[in-house]
């Protein structure tokens, strides 16, 4: 199979884990926002990353001979940038996700994979949030995410495409690159040096917080599993509600950090609140989290740990 996006944060982690568990992957990456630490672990396991644009639609129809599958991990994530810059999301999100579908029709791939985004919804009228909730983003972001829905939907009924739409919560998880990296991420370094966290906002915004690793098992679970239609769209959550400032205070209880927050302006495009109900992840793939929000916010902390720990010196030094 193969997966876009495969030198991102979330990409390469799909990839890395499909390679250990036996399937036959490839990945394709523009490597312009690629995660130095994620390429590092994919040439750990020796899983192969092509260069290239997915918007290039003979490239990708090469690619695509012999796979039955696609997982299309490529986009442009930051939603601030998308405010500044909504042209560029469209350009490349939205022509991207449809160029991807068109060649997947055309190689006759069984099923796409698409990672989705919860910034669909905009801010919600009640929570947690179903799949038939209205979409009505406040983003340019959230608009390009669901506008591939729309262009795989279409896909699905015109050429029978078999699509599953993964709208992901809030992702976290080892290898964030920095200037696109979440919350939790910016927390934890922040923390491993003792720097207070930055919180936009009042902190009692609400998000549903979930590993990468989770992620890349719903992931292959939608590989496997049959579908009760063409075209199903599930929400990759917790259903677990947590405000900012909880997680702030998280973070500095797991680390020892004693730093007290400090507050900036709202982020314009960013919601209040945002919360998963996953009732048909577990219906239809049989997937529920494993890794609670305590035990992957400690795996990071000993991750920066290690990664700022100074070195110690030789002998002769």
């Amino acid at each position: 199979m193969l997966v876009t996006g495969a030198a991102g944060f979330i990409g390469s982690h799909i990839l890395r884990y499909l390679k250990l568990r036996g399937y036959r992957v490839l990945g394709i990456d523009s490597f312009e926002r690629a995660s130095p630490e994620c390429v590092e672990e994919l040439k750990a396991v020796n899983a192969k990353v092509i260069k290239g644009d997915i918007r290039d639609l003979d490239l990708l129809r090469k690619l695509l001979r012999g796979f039955n599958a696609v997982i299309h991990a490529a986009a442009y994530v930051d939603v601030a940038e998308s405010v500044r810059e909504p042209i560029k999301y469209i350009a490349n999100n939205v022509i991207g996700t449809a160029v991807v579908a068109e060649a997947s029709a055309t190689a006759r791939v069984k099923r796409l994979i698409y990672l989705s985004s919860a910034a669909i919804y905009g801010e919600p009228v009640k929570i947690p949030v179903t799949e038939d909730h209205p979409a009505r983003p406040k983003s340019p972001y959230g608009l390009s995410k669901l506008l591939g829905e729309e262009i795989l939907k279409f896909y699905s009924s015109w050429k029978g495409l078999e699509s599953v739409v993964l709208r992901l919560f809030n992702v976290y998880g080892l290898g964030q690159s920095r200037p696109y990296t979440g919350v939790i991420t910016e927390f934890v370094r922040r923390a491993t040096r003792c720097e207070p966290p930055i919180i936009f906002g009042d902190g009692n915004q609400i998000r549903d917080f979930v590993n990468v690793v989770d992620v890349a098992r719903a992931v292959e679970l939608s590989l496997r599993t049959e579908l009760p239609a063409r075209f199903v769209a599930i929400n990759i959550g917790t259903g677990r509600a947590v405000s900012i400032a909880e997680l702030a205070r998280l973070v500095a209880e797991l680390s020892g950090a004693r730093v007290q927050p400090i507050y900036s302006s709202p982020r314009e495009g960013d919601v209040r609140y945002s919360l998963a109900d996953i009732s048909r992840a577990k219906k239809v793939l049989k997937w529920e989290p494993m890794i609670d929000l305590e035990e992957g916010v400690a795996e990071l902390l000993r991750w920066f740990n290690r990664k700022v720990r100074p070195q110690p010196r030789g002998r002769g030094s």
